[in-house]
């Protein structure tokens, strides 16, 4: 996705041929490393040989948020097994054995997710055992104080660096301002402003990129938004696209 720049470490599941695309794809570019003292909650999804392919959120000591489109298969849109993931939190530097790392115990997949271009682009892991890290609380269904444009969230992932780069391998945040509902729509005609919301600045040259895909985009403490797809990394005029938490409110506290 083009959200706000964070260094990626893995593809999302999006074939590395298509990252330069200029069709959306799902998946921080610019920004900073970043440690897990200031982002305890940040999880690598991985799979069950420790291949990173996205991020996701602690939001309790076994709930992680992520993305659908990290949750279901890219070749046959099937919902992943959750004997195929893993959750590593507390690691920054995937090539270390800090932190824990989880098993999955169950896969919840938004129920009228089709395709991220298509919106509800959210899942809910539960984890096998709980893990230590501190969680990160979520937004509430009437915060919208997140989401008005100008606000700045911070992106969090392992993410290319740039968008024919390689995966960091270390955890990166970037900073990026939410834009409004017309220029996203502008940007992407099949934005939906009821589950999702833009963020990026103008010039380009920060936001998520491949590998970031289900990554946190955290406003004042909160989890406000996920990251789900964009038109390359970083392109001016092109920003990422994230999955409006608040918008699913409801369906997230069923799960959690």
């Amino acid at each position: 996705m083009a959200a706000g720049t964070v260094a990626a470490g893995a593809l999302t599941g999006v074939p590395a041929a298509a990252v330069t695309d200029d069709q959306p794809q799902a998946r921080v570019l610019g920004g900073a490393e970043t440690s897990t003292d200031q982002a305890p909650w940040a999880v690598a999804i991985t799979d069950s040989s420790g291949r990173q392919f996205c991020g996701g959120a602690l939001v309790s000591e076994v709930k992680v948020i992520t993305a659908a489109h990290c949750a279901t298969s890219s070749v046959t849109g099937d919902e992943r097994s959750p004997g195929s993931l893993r959750a590593v939190a507390g690691r920054a530097d995937l090539s270390s054995q800090n932190g824990s790392v989880a098993e999955v115990e169950d896969v919840w997949v938004h129920p009228e997710y089709r395709g991220y271009t298509s919106g509800d682009d959210l899942a809910v892991l539960t984890l096998r055992d709980p893990l230590p890290q501190q969680p990160l609380g979520v937004v509430g269904a009437a915060d919208d104080s997140a989401y008005r444009p100008g606000t700045t969230g911070t992106v969090y992932g392992w993410g290319r660096t740039s968008e024919d780069g390689a995966p960091s391998g270390v955890l990166r945040s970037v900073d990026v301002p939410v834009t409004s509902g017309r220029e996203c729509g502008h940007a992407y005609s099949e934005f939906d402003e009821r589950g999702m919301f833009c963020a990026g600045v103008p010039e380009g040259g920060r936001d998520a990129c491949a590998g970031d895909s289900g990554g946190p985009f955290v406003v004042d403490g909160e989890l406000a938004g996920v990251v789900s797809y964009g038109t390359g990394c970083g392109r001016p005029g092109t920003p990422g696209v994230y999955t409006k938490v608040s918008g699913y409110s409801a369906e997230l506290a069923a799960q959690l």
